[in-house]
């Protein structure tokens, strides 16, 4: 049996007897054979696989299970500017970047979903704008939203200054900095939230309804329509404290808009839950010892012919009131968004959430950067009725936790509070660009603030004999003190040891309280890296890009638990190197038949990078050279019953350059809503279907080597798929033509 197939059945909760760590290269014997004719595959998962360009093990089930068989199937393949579904499916657009949308429009680069049926057939879909991608959207903006900006004016303001601006310090009234309010509140328009209203027509289509509740929060809000955003938690106690150390906008506990919207999770009660994440792309992510933000000019407005960045600048908003989780009640208009900060300040990702009537709720979420944590928040009360309203008011109070995972298996919660002694990661620890490890903490120059990147456990020691507990590094009375710790999370997690991770995403929890995560790189970066001694590929090779899946499981099934078991129990990568045949996994969803779902986020300028040669003077290629063979981003199911438990086998695929997220299933199953952002992100408008032949050295699943070539559309054209039009992100349903369950 091979290594994807064995670390598959364990992730579906198989009994192996034994934990599963980094180098997972240990054989058992399992109760399962290999799947014996397609017909049971495909009886039991309801569609026909589409082809990949990768070589797979489920090829033995079409008759291309030799070496040279794959040979002959994958030495050419067409890549398409569509979204690719099995024979018998259909999807079709529900909106698009520029609609109509209450007061606003449809926003740029759709993420999380949330699907609240109203009554059968009928709802609200809730919807994340993450992102612009400034090229891309530069060059479309004019087509799609009707008007003009002063892009080619600013740019040329800023030649001279590297396409960067303190644009807050400017005077009221220069004209440059009217401009660039112009620019940075479009492109704030186009992040937030979104709430529209949807029903199934008789074609069995989805539509809008365009009802009264749908609305837009976005960037902005609150700048000049008074529709503030709320806060809740400690956090609190620092946005409205007087003689702030740094920057004060002035608003106390107001929060003008949201923006960096990612991934999500949904409440038992029928709330959205809303994760800020890369928000330091548009205002400073480190902070003061008290909490306060660092001055607008530590993050610039910036122009370039890629990008539209630090637009939070030119307004002035402050940085510590972003990179939070945020509430909304789709079902209440007058609803524009509460921020939690007991669920602390940092790169959110998906939120997985633990309800159990008459016990404390738990919230998981990871931070998702190279070196980021997994935390758990843990409610001080107890959640009642499910449906009831009121259990929103858990978010209020309770405690955040960080994962300290030991390579034996187990884990402890560590709590984030003024008493929580000091233990620095130390860089040795983590995998580090050119082998050098590093870890941000928070400036030992507490009057300055800020962070400092240490690259020696010798600097970790000094900074541990310098303050004892997190007390010492945060200023205010004890309550400031904590909002402080929660504002300044990711870099007080790191002082106190939480562990190191490969860019936590999804975090997704079963009806019987197990936890999966998808780590979707281990590869280190300028931010960090993981731990070594946890991250690492399917041979125990560090880094590994490839991303995994890890299942954790609370001592007790208790969602209060202070210690945890967790096993990595999937590795992506190609199956000739005992992988599962996808790369970089991310969100996941199970559907009511427990089939595992699975959308991959490989990163745009790796997809479909030709790859002539493995080797580069006689030494292998980097994982991230390789990523290329993958092709576009695509969607997976991973059966979990009898004979074909552990098989992943490729579901959709992705338009050219871009990335499908937000998977949500209705309650019927008949439908899968999805969303597709940034196409075109890289090369923007496809000319005239133009396209190319590029080069692969591929793999069989047998390891022999053989070239590829592959036609590959030059930017993108959908979802109209006209000759010459704008790419624009989008959000489908799809759905099987004959109206049975989707899987």
């Amino acid at each position: 049996m091979n290594l994807k197939r064995r670390n598959f059945l364990i992730f579906l909760g198989a009994s192996l007897g034994g934990t599963v760590l980094g180098n997972a290269n240990t054989k058992n014997h399992l109760p399962f054979s290999e799947p014996a004719t397609a017909a049971k595959l495909l009886g039991r998962l309801n569609f026909t696989p589409v082809k990949v360009p990768v070589p797979l093990s489920i090829d033995s089930i079409t008759g291309k299970a030799s070496g040279k068989a794959q040979k002959l199937a994958y030495q050419t393949y067409q890549v398409k500017d569509d979204l690719i579904l099995p024979e018998g499916y259909t999807y079709n657009v529900i909106a698009a970047w520029g609609d109509r949308l209450g007061d606003s429009r449809f926003g740029y680069n759709n993420d999380y979903l949330s699907y609240l049926e109203t009554e059968p057939g009928q709802g609200f879909l809730t919807v994340n704008f993450e992102y612009i991608s400034g090229k891309t959207w530069m060059e479309t903006y004019a087509r799609v939203i009707g008007k003009t900006l002063p892009f080619g004016a600013v740019k040329t303001a800023l030649a001279e200054r590297d396409g960067e601006i303190n644009a807050f310090g400017l005077p009221e009234g220069n004209p440059l900095k009217e401009q660039i309010k112009e620019i940075a509140k479009e492109g704030l328009i186009d992040q937030g939230l979104g709430i529209i209203s949807i029903r199934k027509n008789r074609d069995g289509n989805w539509e809008r309804t365009y009802s009264a509740s749908d609305r837009r929060i976005t960037g902005i809000s609150g700048l000049e329509d008074n529709r503030y955003l709320k806060a809740t938690g400690p956090g609190v106690s620092v946005f409205v404290k007087n003689n702030k150390k740094g920057y004060d906008d002035g608003l106390a506990n107001k929060i003008i808009g949201t923006f960096q919207n990612c991934a999500g999770g949904t409440t038992p009660w029928g709330t959205v839950l809303s994760a800020e994440e890369n928000f330091q792309d548009q205002v400073p992510e480190p902070v003061m010892a008290d909490g306060s933000s660092l001055d607008p000019s530590q993050k610039p407005f910036i122009l370039n012919d890629k990008e539209v960045d630090g637009r939070a600048n030119v307004f002035g908003l402050a940085g510590n009131k972003y990179g939070w989780m945020v509430e909304v009640d789709p079902t209440n208009p007058q609803d524009y968004g509460t921020k939690h900060t007991w669920l602390g300040r940092y790169r959110h990702e998906a939120f997985g959430l633990r309800a159990v009537p008459g016990k404390p709720l738990a919230v998981y979420s990871g931070c998702d950067r190279r070196g980021g944590h997994l935390y758990k928040f843990v409610s001080d009360n107890k959640v009642s009725d499910l449906k009831s309203k009121s259990n929103s008011r858990l978010f209020d109070d309770g405690m955040l936790f960080g994962a300290k995972f030991n390579p034996d298996g187990t884990g402890t919660w560590i709590a984030l509070t003024p008493y929580t002694p000091l233990d620095p990661v130390l860089p040795s620890q983590v995998i580090g660009k050119n082998g050098q490890g590093m870890v941000p903490l928070p400036n030992p120059d507490r009057q300055q603030g800020g962070i400092v990147k240490i690259t020696s456990d010798e600097a970790a020691k000094k900074f541990k004999q310098q303050f004892s507990s997190l007390g010492d590094l945060y200023e205010g009375n004890l309550i400031e003190k904590q909002g402080a710790i929660l504002i300044d999370a990711h870099f007080a997690a790191n002082a106190v040891g939480i562990t190191c991770t490969a860019r936590p995403e999804d975090t997704q929890v079963t009806d019987n309280g197990n936890l999966y995560i998808t780590f979707t790189s281990g590869s280190p970066g300028n931010d960090g890296g993981p731990d070594k001694r946890i991250f690492r590929g399917p041979n125990g090779e560090i880094p590994h890009e490839y991303g995994w899946i890890v299942r954790l499981i609370e001592n007790d099934l208790d969602p209060a638990a202070t210690g945890f078991r967790w096993e990595i129990v999937a590795i992506g990568g190609e199956p000739a190197r005992g992988a599962a045949g996808f790369a970089n996994p991310d969100n996941l969803e199970i559907d009511r038949q427990g089939n595992i779902w699975l959308l991959t986020d490989i990163s745009t300028s790796r997809q479909n990078k030709e790859l002539i040669s493995r080797t580069e003077n006689g030494q292998p290629v980097s994982q991230s050279s390789v990523s290329g063979v993958f092709g576009n981003n695509s969607a997976w199911v991973i059966s979990p019953y009898g004979i074909n438990a552990g098989q992943a086998y490729p579901f959709a695929i992705g338009p050219m350059e871009t990335e499908m997220t937000g998977p949500f299933f209705t309650e019927d199953q008949t439908t899968l809503f999805l969303s597709v952002q940034h196409p075109g992100e890289r090369n923007g408008i496809r000319r005239n279907m133009n396209s190319e032949i590029r080069q692969f050295e591929m793999e069989t699943t047998d390891g022999e080597t053989f070239r590829q070539n592959r036609e590959v559309p030059i930017g993108s054209n959908w979802p109209g798929k006209q000759v010459n039009d704008p790419p624009r992100p989008a959000v489908v349903a799809i759905r099987r033509a004959d109206g049975r369950s989707i899987s």
